[in-house]
């Protein structure tokens, strides 16, 4: 089930009434009406469109739970021997390899179905091309029948971040396998996350917290905001997108400036549809009295490469940084390392977006940025003492955020192109003089695009902006008037009704973007 879809519209406003219902006969009675009620709807969200595949789910949850037990119960023995007195080298030995052992096991269950349904066929694939090159068949090798489990790639991460942490000992298990279980799959971030931790969205989901006014009023505003961004621009712009990017066999000559507009619309795009996606999610829950994390943060006004990956995808991001740079060694070791330990995370964040060798070279860009970065830092800082710029001053940082913009929107080329055939028309398209023709007219007739067309984007888009500006997360302080914010929301969500209403009238409603990691 997606969010854009009319089973959501009915979805959700039943399953509002049936937890605020349950929530109303309040008691011990109540909190077990309420973790079942949303388990199962969210397990009925999640089957909508993928029911064969369940099991996976169930399967990851059920092991990670019964692994993570295994583990606090080692730890509570190893504490009683200690309290006692006979925790020797060879009782330490025993209970340190019986943890390792749980959550070897936790990440072989997890990643291996991961890795199966996500990689099988492209690993297969890169197989028989390697040994067509050394004289092999070269005859495509592949697992018929596999299908991408939706939200695979995030409710997997949830699972590892929760078996790591109990083996670390940062959190105590959850010994309520139906916490735990709703932990898993709770329906708004199940899909496309944002990628939530134990520690923050568990004790919410017991602690029965009161729902305010307030709580109804942003989870609603943030919601619009969201369908906005999904509905009016994103699914728009991918229209001028995919008339580049799907359509490069009907050219004969391809423009490059339609190139280089398709680009800079894609990265509009998928900030949209996934920022989009975040928000009607973080709405959904806020409605309920639930707060899930922020995951984005105005990522186009980062002024370094580092600073994006802060603000761009905070829960993975934050994932990688904890579960592998970190133990990795991080920055906290020699130059060599630090940079190798750069390289492995953003190669793997490559990788975990998709299986396609575009991915990984879009996060071995990424991984060069940031090495690149690293080094010439000193070189920089002097080159603008010299220059008597000051560093945090408003030219210098107006030139860094279009410069890291302009970086980050180069990289997308290589997340968009639907193949490295592809990929390498682009580029090879951007470095030819022939293809670089300032006709704004055949530009404009490449990318399918009108001058009505042209200036209802830009409307939109500033529009998205200023709902980024005045639509606050979680308890920050409000930014504007109450009357305006209300004055945009009902503008919003009239933009959104038209919207929805023309894209399902012409069968063009989209999927999400990030559905397909």
């Amino acid at each position: 089930m997606t969010f854009n879809s009319v089973a959501f519209l009915i979805f959700y406003p039943l399953v509002l009434l049936g937890y605020f219902l349950c929530r109303k006969i309040g008691g011990k009675v109540g909190r077990n009406l309420c973790w079942v009620f949303l388990l199962a709807a969210s397990y009925f969200f999640y089957m909508y469109s993928q029911w064969r595949l369940v099991w996976l789910i169930l399967f990851t949850t059920l092991v990670s739970w019964l692994c993570s037990l295994a583990i606090e119960s080692t730890n509570d023995r190893l504490q009683k021997a200690e309290s006692e007195g006979r925790a020797t080298p060879a009782v330490r030995r025993r209970a340190k390899a019986g943890k390792t052992l749980c959550l070897v096991l936790t990440l072989v269950a997890s990643l291996g179905v991961l890795f199966y349904y996500k990689y099988i066929n492209f690993i297969l694939g890169t197989v028989s091309t390697v040994a067509g090159w050394f004289g092999g068949s070269g005859a495509p090798l592949t697992v018929e029948g596999v299908l991408l489990p939706v939200g695979i790639s995030f409710y997997t991460f949830q699972t590892l971040s929760y078996a790591i942490d109990v083996y670390r000992g940062s959190i105590k298990t959850e010994r309520h396998f139906g916490y735990y279980a709703l932990f898993v799959s709770f329906f708004p971030q199940l899909v496309a996350g944002p990628i939530e931790r134990p520690g923050n969205l568990l004790p919410q989901l017991k602690a029965f917290m009161p729902i305010g006014q307030d709580d109804v009023r942003r989870g609603l505003h943030k919601m619009a905001a969201g369908f906005f961004k999904k509905l009016v621009v994103a699914d728009l712009i991918s229209a001028y997108v995919n008339r580049i990017y799907n359509g490069l066999d009907g050219f004969d000559t391809i423009p490059a400036l339609g190139v280089v507009i398709a680009t800079v619309l894609f990265a509009v795009q998928i900030y949209c549809d996934f920022s989009g996606y975040t928000d009607i999610a973080i709405g959904c829950a806020r409605i309920m009295g639930i707060r899930l994390m922020k995951n984005f943060d105005h990522p186009y006004r980062a002024k370094t490469v580092r600073e994006f990956w802060t603000r761009w995808h905070i829960s993975l991001s934050t994932w990688f940084r904890d579960y592998i740079y970190f133990p990795l060694g991080g920055s906290r070791c020699s130059r060599a390392k630090h940079l190798r330990n750069v390289a492995i995370v953003f190669l793997i964040s490559g990788l975990w977006h998709g299986a396609a060798w575009t991915f990984v070279i879009w996060g071995a860009v990424h991984a060069l940025y940031q090495i690149v970065g690293i080094l010439t830092l000193p070189g920089r800082d002097r080159l603008l003492t010299r220059l008597h710029l000051d560093p945090k001053g408003r030219l210098v940082g107006a030139v860094r955020c279009l410069f890291t913009f302009i970086l980050v929107d180069f990289a997308w080329l290589f997340f968009r192109a639907n193949s490295t055939a592809d990929m390498l028309t682009l580029l090879s398209t951007l470095v030819n003089p022939a293809c670089w023709q300032f006709n704004l007219a055949q530009v404009m007739e490449a990318l399918g695009m009108t001058p009505v067309g042209l200036l209802i984007t830009l409307l939109s888009v500033l529009l998205m902006v200023q709902l980024d500006r005045i639509v606050p997360h979680g308890d920050e302080p409000d930014k504007t008037a109450g009357a305006v914010q209300t004055g945009v929301f009902y503008v919003v969500v009239w933009c959104v009704i038209v919207a929805w209403t023309i894209l399902m009238h012409n069968d063009q409603a989209s999927t999400f973007i990030y559905f397909q990691f």
